[in-house]
């Protein structure tokens, strides 16, 4: 049976566990080339499958995952990949060795190029701040940091040109700078 994608997103909005693995199964590719974007390649201590994994895992221990669309889906997917990065990264934090920490390459997506633990949790705070100012920027910033998504792919999920994104990505990236560097200041 070949069903289209928006048949299992239905039946997955409705409930059916046996639809959700097979549109995970579906978008696994498409995960698995965000999660490899986003961690450069692969980590010490969490790969690109681990993280898409991991991903998935958050998204199916949601009671009932009402998906509207495929960009629905793959916002979701970013929102996760971000909680689990963020997640490790608070842990790691957390250790007053930093033996455990998680090797994550954020490369020039975002200002400042953080690496450690720390700059992780500047930016989830810098972009929950940027989530009050101007939403759509936002989700640029999630689809394409945490989402490792093109700008072209961001903006056929929100049907928009792709000049219209590189200009939020612009503009995302200077209130996200201005906002890190004040809390490093602090």
């Amino acid at each position: 049976m070949d069903e289209s994608l928006t048949e299992l997103l239905d039946a997955a909005g409705k409930g059916d566990d046996a639809a959700q693995g097979r549109l995970f199964a579906l978008l696994y590719d498409e995960l698995h080339r965000c999660a490899h974007r986003q961690l450069g390649g692969g980590g010490e201590t969490l790969s690109t499958t681990a993280l898409v994994h991991e991903t998935y895992m958050k998204l199916a221990a949601a009671d009932r995952l009402r998906l509207e669309s495929r960009r629905h889906f793959m916002a979701l997917a970013a929102r996760a990949m971000r909680q689990v990065l963020v997640d490790r990264a608070r842990r790691a934090s957390a250790d007053k060795r930093g033996g455990s920490a998680a090797f994550i390459t954020l490369d020039d997506r975002v200002p400042d190029a953080p690496s450690t633990a720390g700059d992780v949790l500047a930016l989830d705070r810098a972009l929950t701040e940027l989530e009050g100012i101007d939403a759509r920027a936002a989700r640029v910033v999630q689809l394409h940091f945490f989402g490792g998504l093109t700008f072209g792919a961001i903006a056929e999920l929100e049907g928009l040109n792709e000049r219209t994104i590189k200009r939020d990505w612009q503009a995302a990236r200077h209130l996200l700078a201005a906002t890190m560097g004040a809390d490093g200041a602090a």
